[in-house]
């Protein structure tokens, strides 16, 4: 039906009605199909993987799953098309968005600061800093990175966070 123009393809096995407002809710519904149903309310999407259901990255090739600490990541290991990611997420790290558990658009946009190389992750933030219904504040962002208790590549996320300050003049 794709083929035919009667479906427009989402994301891997999501499929919509073309002319359909693409949404971060049918964004998460079709990368949901791509987490097994065992395991969906145990992994949150993450990084780029968010920033795209979030609109502000473009589709992954392979979801970024998060799993909290606290859990067992054994069992999750044979998620295919999936990379795992295991971080300790509070109570306002996580939203959820079309039956997935997807990273709070502040949690989204720190992961990228910290994890995800500049080129990459210089668009994507400055896409979700200026996407007023995310909510999410330069400042704010910057104070995050700043609280994150000895982590890797901090400074160089702060340094990214400097390039994103609009240019006086």
């Amino acid at each position: 039906m794709a083929a035919d123009g009667v479906l427009s393809q989402l994301y891997q096995r999501g499929y919509m009605l073309p002319g359909t407002a693409t949404t971060p809710q049918l964004r998460a519904r079709a990368a949901s199909f791509a987490v097994p149903p065992g395991i969906r309310q145990r992994v949150v999407a993450g990084r780029m993987t968010a920033a795209w259901i979030y609109g502000c990255a473009g589709e992954p090739d392979r979801l970024a799953l998060l799993v909290d600490a606290t859990r067992r990541v054994s069992s999750l290991r044979s998620t295919r098309g999936c990379t795992l990611h295991e971080v300790r997420l509070g109570p306002f790290d996580v939203v959820s968005l079309g039956g997935l558990m997807v990273s709070s658009p502040l949690r989204t946009a720190l992961d990228i600061a910290l994890h995800v190389d500049a080129e990459r992750a210089l668009p994507a933030l400055r896409k979700m800093l200026a996407s007023p219904e995310l909510d999410v504040r330069l400042r704010l962002l910057t104070l995050a990175v700043e609280a994150t208790p000895r982590v890797p590549y901090k400074k160089a996320a702060l340094e990214l966070l400097s390039a994103l300050h609009p240019e006086p003049g």
